[in-house]
């Protein structure tokens, strides 16, 4: 412990004897440190807190993607390069005869020295910071406020104009974009059609691939075999009804009416062939023309047969009557159904030979109706979408698409931010005494000079006999005295300077505000 002590004493014994010395670093460094604080501006920032509504008089998807994309667009143009030179042309940091460098300088500064904090969705909080070396902190103060007002009233006019321009400008671009789609519309649609021709009964018909057209045959052919085979066995069962039934039936006590058996089955082979035509079959249709051979050789029968009389007479069954139109109805379904499967069949048949023949054909026909899907399909997109932009327009001509508010108008700096020169001041100043006694201390411990003769024992290992002390004369004395004095007038004084430059800063802040 009494090591220690001594140490500490000889080492402040060392210091003390270059106090001159350490006066005078002090001063350097506090001279020094103290200019280039006061070469860096004083910087003033000023806050405002905008609020940015969204008008949703439209929907969503006739207002082009909702609110919040248009909330995140905001956000990324208001300090934008083109708004930044407008703030500096009109706040005086860009002059009028400003050339491409100097007003990228001032946009740059802008940008970066201008801060846009989003709070919620549509609430924003911008911090402006000015701190301009050739202007004085009066001037930076109201620049910081200037930027401010000059952002938001920039701001604020370029979304009055900025929506009707906008509009216009989509507008007209779709007009070019539909106009180049039409253009091209037409010359697929002309292609098209002089393929058609070159190849005309090569080309099968119907919409979709020839896969596809043959898979949809085939589902409607599997229905139509199951329809169809319903249709005979009910056919079937009409057939067996029919043979048992008689078609005439003895009425006792009744004259003859319509003649022999002959007479009535021509008046049913009538019915029947009525019925036909009824539903639309043609004289060219085999089950017509198989009737009306039947029907001319029952009127031949009939001819031959009498007139009948007597006490009793054969009348037309009803329940025969009914079951034959029932089963005419059924054989027309029947035939029908088989018509149909048959055209299937043959529509399969023919699509299936024409790829087997011609699969280029097929191939290049399908690619031209996928092009033309694909530009109808954009074609119709794009009027779709001039629509919503020309409804949007509308909106932003009648009503006011976008409001902007000012919640608290931009702050009124009364003290920088930045520098803490309070603080620098002080830190310099500590610095300052701190080096000059670092210095001292340092060339004490480089010169060799021992303090006590117990150090002068250990450094040269040799026994020291004794030790002379210093004799203080008078006149050493008062020279002393005054060195101490003058040595406290300089430390005083740095102090004094110190403490001054204290009271200039607050009284220049007192300035500012």
């Amino acid at each position: 412990m009494n090591s220690l002590y001594d140490e500490f004493r000889v080492a402040l014994h060392s210091v003390w004897t270059r106090r001159w010395l350490v006066l005078a670093v002090a001063w350097g460094i506090c001279i020094l440190g103290w200019l280039a604080i006061a070469s860096i501006p004083n910087r003033y920032d000023s806050r405002a807190r905008l609020l940015v509504d969204i008008n949703e008089i439209l929907p969503d998807d006739v207002q082009g993607g909702g609110g919040r994309p248009q909330i995140d667009q905001i956000r990324e143009t208001l300090t934008s390069a083109r708004n930044m030179e407008k703030v500096a042309a009109t706040t005086g940091l860009l002059p009028a005869a400003a050339n491409e460098r100097e007003k990228a300088g001032a946009v740059g500064m802008l940008q970066k020295n201008i801060k846009v904090v989003p709070q919620q969705d549509n609430i924003f909080e911008i911090t402006s910071s000015v701190g301009v070396g050739s202007l004085s902190d009066a001037d930076n103060a109201k620049l910081a406020s200037g930027v401010l007002d000059s952002l938001i009233t920039v701001f604020r006019d370029d979304q009055l104009r900025g929506g009707r321009m906008n509009a216009r400008e989509s507008l007209k671009f779709l007009d070019a974009q539909i106009a180049d789609r039409e253009k091209a519309l037409r010359e697929v649609e002309a292609r098209r059609g002089a393929f058609e021709a070159q190849n005309i009964g090569l080309i099968p018909g119907g919409s979709g691939s020839p896969a596809q057209r043959v898979d949809a045959a085939r589902a409607e052919l599997s229905q139509i075999d199951s329809q169809l085979i319903s249709a005979q066995a009910q056919l079937a069962a009409a057939n067996g009804q029919l043979s048992s039934t008689p078609a005439t039936i003895n009425v006792p006590g009744m004259g003859s009416v319509g003649g022999g058996v002959a007479r009535q089955q021509l008046a049913g082979a009538q019915n029947e062939l009525a019925s036909m035509r009824a539903r639309g079959l043609t004289d060219a249709h085999p089950d017509v023309i198989a009737l009306k051979s039947q029907i001319g050789s029952l009127k031949a029968m009939a001819d031959r047969e009498g007139a009948g009389g007597g006490g009793g007479g054969n009348s037309q069954n009803p329940a025969y009557a009914s079951l034959s139109a029932m089963r005419a109805e059924r054989q027309a379904t029947v035939s029908a159904l088989s018509t149909r499967k048959a055209q299937l069949m043959g529509d399969i048949s023919r699509i299936t030979s024409q790829q087997i023949q011609n699969p280029g054909i097929a191939a290049e026909y399908d690619r031209i109706n996928g092009e033309y899907t694909a530009f109808k399909a954009q074609y119709d997109k794009l009027l779709a979408q001039r629509e919503q932009v020309r409804l949007r327009g509308e909106v932003q001509t009648e009503t006011d698409a976008i409001k902007i508010e000012l919640l608290d108008p931009p702050s009124k700096p009364t003290s920088p931010a930045a520098p803490n020169r309070p603080l620098f001041l002080t830190l310099v100043l500590l610095a300052g005494i701190g080096g000059g006694i670092g210095v001292a201390f340092g060339l004490g411990q480089v010169r060799t000079s021992y303090a006590t003769a117990s150090k002068l024992e250990r450094a040269s290992g040799l026994p020291v006999i004794g030790s002379i002390t210093e004799v203080v004369t008078p006149e050493r004395h008062l020279d002393r005295r005054k060195k101490l004095v003058w040595l406290a007038g300089g430390g005083s004084a740095l102090i004094g300077l110190y403490a001054l430059l204290l009271v200039a800063e607050f009284i220049q802040r007192g300035m500012v505000a």
